[in-house]
């Protein structure tokens, strides 16, 4: 054992691509600001803004474990892997085969939100027509997709920042308008609380990234942590702050599924504009992480020869791009539904699988990291969180078929 883990890296068919700390802290922060946070404030109109933080502090922290269970994980193989080959490596066949559904559903319930988010807006700003709109927004998607993880790395660093000024501009405009009022958004019924934990969970879907940030920090192992938890902590700062805005401008009964839509008609034409384009951009770098992870977790679990390889990234792209049309445009699920069974399933198996894989990984990986879990790794903080997370899950499922009360 001691003598495996002295092995040096190898690359098979996913390649070593090295990030800067920025660069991989913008992928989480733009994997994460996308359609989730434009739902949150509808999602959270029943059950109040005090709620959704709280949800967001819980799903936060624990998600960030599950993250750092994965980077650990990733440091201790010696070969690049997605979630399916960690997972098969370390937990089994079956373990593979769940998180690669778990990968596929919150990926497509992502794409559904974009792709109906994306057509909305467009149609609001421009009037298109519904698809029309989410076509023009796929292809520019596609093509940093297509161009790969330094590409995706570059771009989430320099939109993920243009994001977060516009974001500033339109919060504070809210503020200083004279029609914000914060009272409006202090108010908690728990009744409607425990399925919000689903949007939650949703809204910090980076996880899945994590694999990709260990394959291109590499070269600085003890960074990995650094960006994973600056990334998750500017992501629900701003998770947080959108819905509050939004809801002190609107109030609870006004707001629509797609916040900016009601968010910008509050203030004006100018606001619209900048709060929209804010939404495009944030559900664009979701899509870029989104589909590069798609992307390679294909690759990963197939088996493929090279990530290069030109029939794989069509095949990947396109099992990423056709569904979600397919559902968005056929009617079968609204966006706030995508974004909640989304987060279930996502939220069940990655709270469940990353732990007996950090488990296994430090009995039988073939390294000795840098770096590795402290505390939060104890046994009782990992069965925490699969109690959490799939008592969310069984209550929003519940809550789906009727049996118990709908968050929205």
């Amino acid at each position: 054992m001691e003598e495996n883990k002295t092995l040096q890296h190898e690359e098979g068919a996913l390649k070593t691509t090295k990030l800067t700390l920025y660069e991989a802290a913008a992928i989480i922060v733009g994997a994460n600001i996308g359609s989730g946070i434009l739902g949150l404030a509808y999602s959270s109109r029943l059950a109040g803004w005090p709620i959704l933080v709280l949800w967001l502090i819980v799903a936060g922290v624990f998600t960030t474990f599950s993250m750092l269970y994965v980077a650990e994980t990733a440091l201790r193989t010696k070969k690049p892997l997605q979630l399916p080959g960690l997972a098969q490596r370390y937990v089994g066949k079956l373990g593979s085969i769940l998180i690669f559904i778990s990968v596929c559903a919150n990926s497509i319930g992502c794409m559904v939100a974009y792709t109906t988010g994306s057509g909305n807006i467009l149609c609001e700003l421009f009037g298109l027509p519904n698809w029309a709109g989410s076509l023009i927004f796929t292809v520019p998607c596609v093509l940093v997709v297509w161009l790969g993880l330094k590409a995706t790395g570059l771009w989430e660093k320099f939109v993920s920042s243009g994001m977060v000024v516009l974001l500033g501009v339109i919060i504070i405009a809210s503020f200083l308008s004279g029609k914000a009022d914060p009272s409006r958004v202090m108010y908690s019924n728990w009744t409607y609380a425990v399925p919000l934990l689903s949007s939650a969970i949703f809204c910090y879907i980076a996880q899945y990234a994590v694999p990709e940030l260990a394959r291109g920090m590499r070269h600085e192992p003890k960074k990995l942590p650094i960006a994973i938890i600056a990334g998750m902590f500017i992501t629900g700062v701003l998770l947080a702050i959108v819905p509050f805005a939004v809801l002190s401008l609107t109030g609870a009964e006004n707001v629509t599924q797609v916040a900016t839509l009601a968010w910008g008609q509050a203030l004006g034409t100018w606001a619209m504009f900048t709060a929209n384009i804010f939404a495009l951009c944030a559900m664009m770098t979701s899509y870029w992480a989104v589909g590069g992870s798609m992307l390679t977790n294909i690759v990963d679990m197939f088996k493929l020869k090279d990530e290069h390889d030109k029939k794989t990234r069509i095949i990947a792209i396109a099992c990423t791009v056709i569904p979600p049309f397919i559902l968005a445009y056929g009617g079968f699920v609204s966006f706030v539904d995508a974004i909640g069974w989304a987060g279930t399933f996502g939220g069940v198996i990655m709270s469940i699988v990353p732990v007996l894989m950090v488990n296994k990984a430090r009995k039988t990986g073939d390294i000795e990291p840098e770096w590795k879990c402290g505390w939060y790794a104890h046994p009782a903080v990992q069965t925490t969180i699969i109690v959490v997370f799939g008592a969310a899950a069984i209550y929003f499922i519940c809550s789906m078929f009727g049996i118990l009360p709908a968050g929205w």
